[in-house]
This record gives structure tokens, C-alpha cells and sequence, in this order.
């Protein structure tokens, strides 16, 4: 079985996080969700309290297939901080293992040199810190082992590309009928 952690960090956008943890589920991937704070309840922007799996002291990297960052203010930043997170995005990306993210959170691999030549996108008005990309204003970029996507109005497409990635298209298009999602 597939094995995704998404990462949570205080400031995070609630709906681009819970869109993918619920999405996955549905799909029978299994998510976790990771918290970067030292605590497992993590308060979105939107004064959301999510309680995470686990945190990423005790996290086992190992089994994992996909790293994946949610947007929001300043939650992005807090991930871009985060120096274990970090050390594993490069690791995954230079090992081939997929990587994704959404919002703002595409600039943390802009910043960090990951998009050079991939095709990428982000929320409006952050394309300068997609740097090194092909910026596309589609609502969701996949380019090898990298997906990024726009933003909150985007979190159900980006989802299931993920889903897409893992199970394939049938998979993806028939949970997309089954929550009344047209592609």
C-alpha cells in the first residue's frame, strides 16, 4: 500500500490539508498526517485545530512514497523553516520519490531549487519564488516526481492527482463521480 505524509504546521490552510488527508482515505492511500510543531494539535489559519498523527521527531521516513505541503499564511513559511522537513524534500526529490504541493507551498521548492525546469504552478501573485520553473497557470502541474497546484478553489484536483499517481486514472475519475466532482 501506497504511504503519504502530509505536514502540518501552525498557519497551515485548513481545507488544502484536510482535502488531501480525506480524499486519500477514500482512495484506501494511506495518509498521515505530520505535525512539525512538537505538539499534535496544530491550529490552521483559519483558527482550525487539527490533531496529527504524529510528529515528525518520531516519523519513519523509510516507507514513505510521497511528501506533500499545504498552502496558507504563515504556515508555508513554518514549513520552509523546518529543517528535518526540508532535509527529507531534498531527499525525496533527488531519490525520485514524488513530492507535491499546494498554494503557496510550491515557492518552498522554487526557493529550494527543486522546480528547475519543471513545469509548476502556484497561488497568484508568488510566481517569482517558483524559481527556476516553467510557472503555468494550471490548476495543477505534474512534472516527473513534482505536483504543485493554485490554491483552496484547487485542493480536490490536486488530490486526486495524487490519487492518480498511486491507483491510476479509473481509480481517480470514479471517486471523482462518487463526491460529485467534475474534471
Amino acid at each position: 500500500m501506497s504511504k503519504v505524509l502530509i505536514f502540518m504546521a501552525e498557519g497551515h490552510e485548513e481545507i488544502e490539508a484536510l482535502t488531501v488527508v480525506d480524499i486519500l482515505r477514500r482512495a484506501e492511500i494511506e495518509i498521515q498526517m505530520i505535525s512539525i510543531t512538537g505538539n499534535k494539535n496544530v491550529t490552521g489559519a483559519h483558527g482550525i485545530t487539527t490533531h496529527c498523527d504524529k510528529l515528525i521527531e518520531t516519523t519513519d521516513f523509510e516507507s514513505v512514497d510521497m511528501l506533500v505541503l499545504p498552502g496558507g499564511m504563515p504556515g508555508t513559511l513554518n514549513l520552509e523553516k523546518c529543517e528535518p522537513l526540508m532535509d527529507q524534500v531534498h531527499g525525496f526529490f533527488a531519490s525520485g520519490k514524488d513530492i507535491a504541493a499546494i498554494c503557496a507551498a510550491p515557492t518552498v521548492f522554487g526557493r529550494a531549487g527543486i522546480l528547475k525546469g519543471k513545469k509548476a504552478t502556484c497561488y497568484p501573485g508568488m510566481e517569482n519564488d517558483l524559481i527556476g520553473a516553467d510557472f503555468s497557470t494550471d490548476s495543477v502541474c505534474h512534472d516527473g516526481n513534482v505536483i504543485t497546484s493554485r490554491g483552496m478553489g484547487t485542493a480536490i484536483p490536486f488530490a486526486l492527482e495524487i490519487v492518480k499517481t498511486f491507483k491510476g486514472t479509473d481509480v481517480a475519475d470514479k471517486l471523482a463521480k462518487s463526491i460529485v466532482f467534475s474534471i
